[in-house]
């Protein structure tokens, strides 16, 4: 995996400025004065802390160790002092190349690291590369750790004898189809015009992580192995442990198994100096957009400049809040932008600042950007206002009292102590820098935005037509293939470890009750952070949208937030950061969902507010027409985007088109949103988001008894008025004829497979077996699928299949993006690997244990945090399955066998009877299809505009 620079996918935000001209509720501001107070930023402050303690192997591994005991989990990081800033010019993406050999295997630990860490029960298992680092992450049984850190250690003290030219070439062609697939999205190339414009060439921070087509095709084996010499040693690493585990277990199992490790070259931080751009540069690219996107950058310090917390700060009043200036006053304010963010990059040695827009489509770039640099240069001017800083602080702090619940992943505990030791020798430097931001005045957060940004920047705008040309577009020279992978040189190590005795899952009581009104409230404690999340779940979803009107529930949830009796849209967003509140809006095909998640210090205020949003949105009339805008600018995205594209003409053939799951098409149809009234809204709201339709999920450190009063004193009384919306699921046994639809996407460098397989099946039923059997074919990493496409034919950066489990049909969708030259050839193999899944080739022995193994293994892993364990009480009560239900499998993965899983999937996936829908290059693809045997329609991009109807 990588992690790549600001992305053009902006996030819709909210400013002050503008609030005199928002339209006021009927005495707002009185009533937004009389909301309860949140607790102080101190307080949520000292509910974060990382308690650990550290050693050093003679040989200068470091290692930091975290006791956490509420699961009978450990994460396991290990952080390379090696990222791209360290590669030399013509070596560009070698680190993260390597990142990918690393999971391949080791001379004591030969094959892929999946197999083994699949069958211990890994979670949050991935690695990533960056500027800074690379890293290998994941969280393991507790009786599993010894395992894990075997292979941890063998590939950082086994590994050359390992890598083959086999394994080098595979893992090339995988890099190079990661890049394609980030390339392929809508202003997939401004990552890279925006490291060239901010960074001068010769800069270490100058090149993109995934690096460039040619240097990663001029990469031999020689250099591949150099490179590991001189950078992965054990003196460059840190290893992080944190969960179930003690210092004294850690400093014995980590010299057992790193200490023979001999120490290496030591990575020397290269030259890393902020650049000053001698003058304002800017640049014009075309792409095959929607709008147009204005993105301005500048160099600036990295984290551990005391300027940092003050240049995050900045970053949210100006484009993070919800509540952010170039909200109000690009997109609610004058309306020429859709999407509106600011973002502080804060890398190791040197960091940027990012400010970007999307445009309203008809508005001129120009305009945007002349107001996006005088709200730049006002803020320098002037600074911020204490209130903002203060709700800054509050959001930023509850956010990570939240992010700290697991022990490991992408954000954990574990992250946060890797990230200190790694990039400021200090495990525990994420508490300097929450005092640091405590500390943040109006004044700081002004002198840091006078310091960095009255310099010169980067400008780039991207404006919609055809790509532009360029080199990595281009299908390289195959690599030399090598036909069988090379023998690896057995080391001398003793064998892995056995995986011991694995806890048991401990799934929180689930509690059931009822709110005065009748509003049924389920309830599991945790205790681990202090954070509460509630969802008002309601049978709605997409199948309750208008099939005339497609967009009515999107246009419903984007305008709930616009304003309640109390407050308008931006008193609302205020009220929200200073309580360290969030509210999501979400939607599947079966039901719709109004969230929050905060501080609990902080429960009550907020509930008062999100009871307002489900009680009463008013839809005012004055937002409707921008709120309408956005929706539109999304469906247009939609429409320019592979996935987008796919999702429009997938549905009707997989569920049927007279199925209420086959309006699941996107945000919705362009023509039905832009006809929406505010009536249509309200009665939309009235007959599916009411009492009747909702039950309340909480995850709580709260006990059940304080939030059902809180509940109760908000939400008891609510009724809901006129009739309530109906859906109708009618049996529809007819099957669409097997074809390829062909989407023809000019200048895609990928294609975008999607198979789509109409079953007979409901999510109510019992589909543990066919779910588990799907695990060894396109569920998993290792499932035949990705292996095939991904690691054997590298024409994927990955390839899966699944069932899509709703309430009332769960259809078999396989999704993979190819290598545009390769497509035709892919759906050949897909075809020929479900073909021999459900035929001559079942199921195998080996295959069946790791499933089974691993699924049983994983399940303490899986439910660590309050999220995981609430999306778990949501699923149970869908399918109606028991609150208890994930506590009884173990029981029913070992009364499983291979015979019956086997059987169970062939019932169901016929490989005959798939349609395939491509989307990519017609005049690249279209010539490959004809051998595959079925009947081939080309459409057009631009004619996706909403769901076609199915034909037989």
């Amino acid at each position: 995996m990588i992690r790549l620079t600001a992305s053009a996918a902006a996030l819709a935000l909210a400013m002050p400025a503008f609030a005199q001209n928002a339209p006021a509720a009927p005495a707002a501001t009185a009533r937004a004065a009389s909301l309860p107070k949140a607790a102080p930023v101190a307080d949520l402050v000292k509910a974060i802390d990382i308690p650990y303690e550290q050693f050093t192997l003679p040989n200068g591994l470091r290692v930091v160790v975290h006791t956490d005991r509420k699961a009978p989990v450990v994460a396991v990081s290990v952080w390379y002092d090696v990222g791209s800033k360290h590669e030399p010019k013509g070596k560009t993406g070698f680190a993260h190349l390597f990142e990918h050999l690393m999971f391949n295997g080791s001379e004591n630990a030969p094959g892929d690291f999946f197999e083994p860490l699949k069958q211990v029960g890994a979670t949050d298992l991935n690695g990533t590369t960056y500027f800074d680092r690379t890293n290998y992450f994941e969280t393991v049984p507790t009786a599993a750790l010894e395992q894990a850190l075997y292979l941890e250690s063998d590939r950082m003290g086994w590994l050359t004898g390992a890598i083959s030219q086999a394994v080098l070439d595979e893992q090339r062609g995988v890099v190079q189809n990661e890049k394609r697939e980030g390339d392929n999205q809508p202003y997939g190339l401004v990552s890279y015009k925006l490291i060239e414009g901010t960074f001068p060439a010769d800069h270490p921070y100058g090149h993109s992580t995934i690096g460039s087509m040619a240097d990663l095709d001029r990469a031999s084996l020689d250099d591949v192995k150099s490179w590991f010499r001189d950078h992965y040693g054990p003196n460059n690493a840190v290893l992080v442990l944190a969960g179930d585990i003690d210092v004294a277990t850690a400093r014995r199992l980590a010299t057992k198994y790193f200490g023979p490790i001999k120490a290496g070259p030591k990575s020397v931080a290269p030259n890393a100096p902020v650049p000053v751009l001698a003058q304002p540069k800017s640049e014009v690219m075309k792409d095959r957009v929607a709008a147009p996107l204005i993105v301005k950058s500048w160099p600036v310090p990295g984290l551990n400049d005391p300027a940092a917390p003050a240049l995050e700060v900045a970053a949210y009043v100006l484009g993070g809040l919800a509540s952010s200036r170039f909200d109000n006053a690009l997109v609610k304010g004058d309306k020429t932008a859709v999407q509106v963010s600011a973002n502080y990059s804060d890398f190791a040695q040197v960091g940027t600042f990012t400010v970007q827009a999307v445009v309203r489509p008809g508005v001129d770039p120009a305009v945007v950007q002349k107001r996006l640099d005088e709200l730049v240069d006002d803020f320098v001017r002037n600074g911020p206002t204490a209130d903002e800083v203060q709700r800054t602080l509050t959001t930023i702090v509850s956010r990570r009292i939240g992010g700290l619940e697991s022990v490991g992943g992408f954000g954990g505990k574990a992250v946060a102590l890797a990230e200190g030791a790694l990039y400021s020798n200090d495990p525990g430097f994420y508490k300097k820098q929450l005092a640091a931001l405590a500390a943040q005045t109006p004044a700081t957060v002004k002198a840091a935005a006078q310091q960095w940004l009255a310099r010169p920047g980067y400008t780039l705008t991207v404006v919609p037509g055809e790509r532009d040309a360029y080199d990595e577009a281009q299908v390289p020279p195959a690599a030399p293939q090598t036909a069988a992978p090379e023998v690896a040189a057995k080391g001398t190590r003793e064998p892995m470890p056995k995986v011991g005795e694995v806890g048991a899952l401990s799934f929180p009581t689930v509690q059931r009750a009822k709110l005065r009104n009748g509003i049924e409230l389920v309830y599991a404690q945790r205790t681990a952070v202090p954070v509460t999340q509630i969802v008002a779940s309601f049978d709605a979803g997409t199948a309750a949208d208008d099939a005339n009107r497609l967009g009515t529930q999107a246009m419903t949830l984007a305008m709930i937030d616009e304003g309640t009796p109390r407050l308008n849209s931006i008193q609302l967003a205020e009220a929200k950061e200073r309580l360290g509140l969030d509210i999501f809006t979400g939607s599947s095909p079966d039901r719709t969902t109004i969230s929050f998640r905060a501080p609990s210090a902080n429960l009550a205020p907020a509930v008062d507010i999100w009871s307002d949003l489900l009680r009463a949105p008013t839809f005012p009339e004055s937002e409707l027409p921008r709120v309408r805008g956005q929706v539109l600018a999304q469906i247009a995205q939609e429409l320019t985007d592979p996935a987008g594209i796919a999702q429009r003409i997938v549905p009707p053939i997989a569920y049927g088109a007279g199925s209420p799951y086959a309006k699941n098409v996107g945000t919705g149809d362009a023509a039905a949103v832009q006809a929406l009234t505010r009536n249509d809204l309200i009665a939309f709201q009235r007959a599916w988001l009411r009492p009747e339709k909702a039950k309340i999920f909480v995850v709580s450190d709260r006990p059940m008894a304080e939030v059902q009063q809180v509940l109760n004193a908000r939400l008891g009384d609510w009724q809901g008025a006129g009739p309530a919306g109906t859906k109708v699921f009618r049996e529809d046994r007819s099957l669409p004829a097997p074809r390829i639809i062909l989407v023809d996407r000019p200048d895609s460098p990928q294609s975008r497979i999607t198979g789509a397989l109409r079953t007979n099946l409901r999510g109510t039923q019992d589909l543990l077996p066919v779910i588990t059997a799907n695990d060894a074919l396109g569920g998993d990493f290792l499932g035949r699928i990705n292996m095939d496409l991904r690691e054997t034919k590298h024409w994927s950066y990955g390839a899966y299949g699944a069932f899509q489990r709703n309430a009332f049909a769960a259809p078999y969708l396989v999704n993979a993006p190819v290598q545009a030259d390769k497509t035709g050839p892919a759906i050949a193999s897909l075809r020929q690997e479900i073909g021999a899944f459900v035929g001559d080739k079942p199921l195998t022995q080996a295959e069946f244990d790791r499933s089974i193994t691993g699924a049983i293994r994983s399940l303490a892993g899986n439910f660590e945090t309050a999220g995981d364990v609430l999306s778990a009480m949501q699923a149970n009560d869908l399918y109606q399955r028991p609150d208890n239900y994930y506590t009884t499998l173990p029981q029913a993965y070992r009364a499983m066998t291979r015979d019956e899983l086997a059987g169970a999937i062939r019932s169901v996936i016929d490989p005959e009877r798939f349609v395939w829908v491509v989307v990519g290059d017609a005049k690249v693809v279209r010539p490959q299809l004809d051998s595959i045997g079925l009947p081939v329609e080309v459409m057009s991009a631009a004619s996706v505009a909403g769901a076609p109807q199915e034909r037989k």
